[in-house]
C-alpha cells in the first residue's frame, strides 16, 4: 500500500479580536462541527493514522484533538510542531521528509497558504486555496519520505467537510 499523506488545513476560526495573537485564535461554532464532521469521514471511510502532527496554533490543535476524538485516537498522541505555524514550503516540506518510513497514514493539520503551496509543490497539480476544513489526500511510490519532493506524489482526492454528505 502506497503511503498516504493527509493535508488538513486546520477548520473555521474566529475572527482575531482586538489585542489578541493570531496563535491563540479559536474555533468559531461552525469550526467545530467541521472538524468534528471530516473525524466521522475518516471514521466511515477507515482511515486512521499512525500519527497526528499539528501546527500548535490553537485552531490547528483544536482541529486535530476533534478529528482524533471521531477516530478514538489518542490526543495525547498529537504531536505539536512549531516549525508548522507560519511555515514555508520549504520548512513544511522539510517536517514531511523527517517523517518516519513506518508510518503509512499520515495526519498534518496546517494552515494556508503554506499548506495549499505545499501540496501543489509536490504534486504538481493545481489546488488553489485548500478551504478551511479540507484535506488533499496525497500518494507516493517513492522509498520514504525523505524523498518526497517537487512534483513526485500524486494527487489522490480532495476532501472538503463542507461538502461531505453523512
Amino acid at each position: 500500500m502506497a503511503p498516504e499523506l493527509y493535508l488538513i488545513r486546520h477548520a473555521h476560526a474566529k475572527e482575531k479580536s482586538f489585542n489578541q495573537k493570531d496563535i491563540f485564535r479559536t474555533l468559531s461554532a461552525d469550526g467545530v462541527q467541521m472538524a468534528s464532521k471530516l473525524g466521522l469521514y475518516f471514521t466511515q471511510k477507515g482511515i486512521i493514522p499512525d500519527i497526528i502532527i499539528s501546527s500548535p496554533a490553537d485552531r490547528a490543535i483544536n482541529t486535530a484533538m476533534l478529528v482524533a476524538e471521531q477516530l478514538k485516537y489518542d490526543v495525547d498522541e498529537i504531536h505539536s510542531n512549531d516549525e508548522l505555524y507560519e511555515a514555508s514550503v520549504r520548512t513544511f516540506l522539510q517536517v514531511i521528509n523527517f517523517l518516519k518510513d513506518e508510518w503509512t497514514k499520515v495526519f498534518i493539520v496546517g494552515h494556508n497558504p503554506a499548506i495549499s503551496y505545499v501540496a501543489e509543490y509536490i504534486v504538481n497539480t493545481e489546488i488553489n486555496s485548500i478551504s478551511p476544513g479540507a484535506v488533499v489526500k496525497i500518494v507516493h511510490s517513492l522509498s520514504g519520505w525523505n524523498e518526497v519532493s517537487e512534483h513526485n506524489c500524486e494527487f489522490a482526492s480532495y476532501i472538503d467537510s463542507e461538502t461531505i454528505n453523512m
